[in-house]
């Protein structure tokens, strides 16, 4: 008969479970929070870089709105290629106002480049003390027809994107009817644009 004890394991046992160790953090936890920025990073956020809160950003003298945006196809020899046509209609509501279309792939490429496109063919309109016209103006562009009258005491009397053209000129007691059928917005800038570029200063180059 074997009488011999089984043998014990002597071996030291670990800490246990959520014990502390020495000179640490208990094990399977984290150690204190570090508090403090990290480096380039604003105070109290854990994310690094600068500010987007919008100081500093350069404001434009120039009030835009658009008067259309619409997607355009062009058949390609793989299939249609698809862009993005925007008008838009800038000025600073002082006399001086654009307009201007741009294509892109994108639109906030397209916008852009319209306002570029607005920048380069702008206008500056001599108005009167009252912030109206001298004399009755009208143009025709494409199937549009504009026709502007000034009109004291009536304050701005106009729609589509006539009135647009003229809030953002800072047109004031005139009144601007739209002669023909024609929905297009772009064109009724433009014929508007037109009209006014009779009782425009002439710049010298």
């Amino acid at each position: 008969m074997n009488t011999t004890a089984p043998a014990t394991n002597t071996a030291p046992r670990g800490p246990r479970p959520g014990a502390p160790r020495p000179g640490g953090a208990p094990q399977g936890g984290r150690g204190p929070r570090q508090g403090g920025p990290r480096p380039g990073g604003r105070p109290g956020s854990g994310r690094g870089g600068p500010r987007r809160d919008g100081q500093g950003a350069e404001r434009s003298e120039f009030a835009q709105k658009l008067i259309g945006i619409r997607r355009v196809a062009r058949v390609m020899a793989g299939g249609r290629r698809f862009n993005f046509s925007v008008g838009i209609v800038i000025g600073d509501k002082k006399g001086r106002v654009g307009v201007g279309l741009g294509k892109a792939i994108d639109t906030q490429l397209a916008i852009e480049k319209a306002t570029r496109s607005a920048k380069r063919n702008m206008i500056t309109v001599d108005l009167t003390k009252n912030r109206s016209i001298k004399h009755e103006v009208g143009s025709k562009y494409c199937a549009s027809v504009v026709e502007i009258k000034p009109s004291a005491g009536r304050g701005l009397v106009a729609g589509s994107s006539v009135r647009t053209v003229l809030e953002l000129a800072g047109v004031t007691d005139v009144t601007g009817k739209l002669l023909s059928r024609s929905k297009n917005s772009v064109n009724n800038a433009r014929a508007a644009l037109d009209a006014l570029k009779q009782v425009s200063v002439k710049i010298k180059q």
